[in-house]
């Protein structure tokens, strides 16, 4: 399984994944899931993939190859004129792969499927992020909506409803994305650390901020220490249970 994250924040766009795939308890391994393409003072375009490790590979690898193909002719995210038109041409290459890979008559919801988050900024225009459907078709994060989740999202959403703020630091919201991770690999064991992230500064059209952080790292075991403790302070103090009077 895997968890991503990628939010909008008032100061640029901030991305986490997780970095686990199985098949099966006994066949655990290590990908990475985020992939950056950069054409300094250009543009800055993060993906993130979930879903059928083979699609998101295979995606990826086309996307990569065409955006270094000399064929001008040849749609790239590094020719694409903006984000919108980003984020078609990775729904139209994840719907060529999966058609590809499946078999006569499956459709989007087989074992071939993948969903996609993907967020950046193209000289011009304002910072954007898409989550991708397998069907081909997305959606763009806004003032409602203003970030989005893949793969394993239910034990990590509450903390980004209650806390997420627009206006937070990348420090910040690196810390909160963390908590939200950390509550996710300790109820499903099919996402796990390492954890990589990228914030992207807006305007500066140059990949920001970004790393690798593993299961032993000393500031995530605080955090991971730290809230859960917090927890249990926090439900200590609530007033206990009175069985009212029959």
């Amino acid at each position: 399984m895997t968890y991503c994250v990628g939010m909008v924040l008032d100061r640029g766009l901030v991305f986490m994944s997780d970095t686990r795939t199985n098949a099966g308890l006994d066949n655990i391994s290590t990908f990475r899931k985020m992939t950056v393409w950069e054409a300094p003072g250009d543009r800055v375009i993060t993906l993130m993939a979930a879903g059928n490790l083979a699609t998101t590979q295979a995606v990826v690898s086309l996307l990569d190859e065409r955006s270094k193909s000399p064929e001008h002719r040849i749609p790239s995210l590094l020719g694409a004129p903006s984000m919108f038109q980003a984020a078609r041409m990775v729904a139209d290459t994840l719907r060529e792969v999966i058609d590809r890979q499946a078999d006569a008559g499956q459709r989007a919801d087989s074992t071939f499927n993948a969903t996609l988050i993907l967020g950046g900024q193209i000289a011009g225009s304002e910072p954007r992020l898409f989550l991708i459907y397998p069907e081909g078709n997305f959606i763009e994060a806004g003032q409602d909506t203003p970030f989005f989740q893949i793969g394993e999202i239910k034990y990590g959403r509450p903390i980004l409803v209650r806390a997420f703020d627009r206006e937070m630091s990348f420090e910040a919201a690196i810390k909160l994305l963390l908590v939200s991770f950390d509550s996710t690999l300790k109820a499903n064991l099919t996402v796990g650390a390492p954890m990589d992230y990228h914030c992207y500064e807006a305007g500066s059209l140059r990949k920001g901020m970004h790393g690798r952080i593993e299961q032993d790292d000393p500031y995530f075991q605080h955090i991971s220490q730290g809230w859960g403790n917090a927890l249990k302070d926090a439900l200590d103090s609530l007033p206990e249970f009175v069985r009212p009077a029959e």
